[in-house]
């Protein structure tokens, strides 16, 4: 893509910064302007300097949509490099640090192609305009270009999706529940469960398990359409019953497979159909003393690490247990 502008641009209200000795700008431009006064350079460039990736459609129109949420959808500065075309101008000597930039050709754009892309599909559909934020650097190499962009794309770290979904629970009923069977005492995942997604030898299942387990527990049921209170205590209800029926295996993550997570979700799959067999529509609840004795016929199976379940790995693997345990039940 070319770097060249048909007239030059001015960008106001710009903050002037050292950055490890290197000169940047901060500020801001308006969505139209954003949209065309940078530039990708490809993997696959003939030059050899290039790096970016194909831009991502569907990407770009999440973020489109992300953006029609309105004054709660914020985002953070594209990464330029002005490759020594941005001239600044200080407003004033007693405020050399603040000014405008008077840009002649275009930046190349280091990071947030996916972001940009988004604002012009967003602004294409709505008409709208937006304050786009932007940090360019004033000159820089090639190869510091491309190492920088290596090192955000390589070293810097995602949060990861369970506290993603702990960031969430407030807006998504699953990951709330989820939530409260880590934070809840009365909860068998209390002193098992881990909200950042990071294991130990104690707590080795993630809220991401647990919200997988969730989903497996009431989809395509009855219990889609409870409230949260009434998913999680009917969540409880099941599991802690599993607990209760199996407290040394429960406690042994290491001689017993109960609580590795081919199991639990082999328990939700098979919890699914048993809770929803067993539902009272007219009072929106489980009949517990039918579920029960039910549950008791789960002591035929043998958890332990050795035994029979010693292979099942899985998506696979937890619908094949499961299936046992709906034999065992019925």
């Amino acid at each position: 893509m070319s770097n060249h502008l048909s007239s030059k641009i001015v960008i106001e209200n710009v903050i002037q910064f050292k950055m490890r000795g290197r000169v940047a700008y901060q500020g801001f431009v308006s969505s139209q302007v954003a949209i065309n006064f940078s530039f990708s350079k490809p993997y696959n460039d003939p030059s050899g300097k290039g790096y970016q990736r194909p831009i991502n459609k569907r990407r770009s129109i999440d973020f489109a949509k992300y953006l029609s949420q309105g004054e709660d959808a914020l985002y953070t500065p594209i990464l330029l490099n002005a490759t020594g075309n941005w001239v600044f101008h200080a407003y004033s000597k007693e405020r050399p640090l603040f000014g405008r930039l008077i840009a002649s050709s275009k930046a190349s754009l280091m990071d947030g192609q996916h972001r940009l892309s988004g604002i012009k599909e967003y602004v294409k559909t709505t008409d709208a305009t937006l304050n786009v934020p932007f940090l360019a650097f004033h000159y820089l190499e090639e190869d510091e270009e491309i190492k920088l962009f290596n090192v955000i794309n390589t070293k810097a770290k995602g949060i990861g999706t369970s506290l993603s979904k702990y960031l969430n629970r407030d807006n998504d009923d699953i990951s709330w529940v989820a939530t409260n069977l880590i934070l809840r005492p009365e909860s068998p995942f209390f002193s098992k469960g881990t909200l950042i997604g990071k294991r130990t030898k104690d707590k080795h299942i993630t809220l991401q398990n647990l919200y997988n387990l969730v989903t497996l527990l009431i989809k395509k049921s009855k219990l889609e359409n409870l409230t949260k209170d009434k998913i999680l205590s009917i969540t409880l209800f099941y599991f802690n019953k599993i607990k209760e029926l199996f407290p040394e295996q429960w406690e042994d993550f290491k001689t017993y497979r109960l609580t590795h997570i081919v199991s639990l979700n082999a328990l939700a799959i098979a919890g699914n159909e048993i809770l929803n067999r067993n539902f009272l529509s007219k009072s929106q609840q489980i009949n517990s003393t039918r579920i029960l004795p039910l549950l008791e016929n789960l002591r035929q199976i043998d958890w332990s690490t050795n035994g029979d379940l010693k292979y099942l790995k899985g998506v696979s693997g937890s619908k094949l247990l499961a299936q046992d345990i709906l034999n065992c039940l019925n």
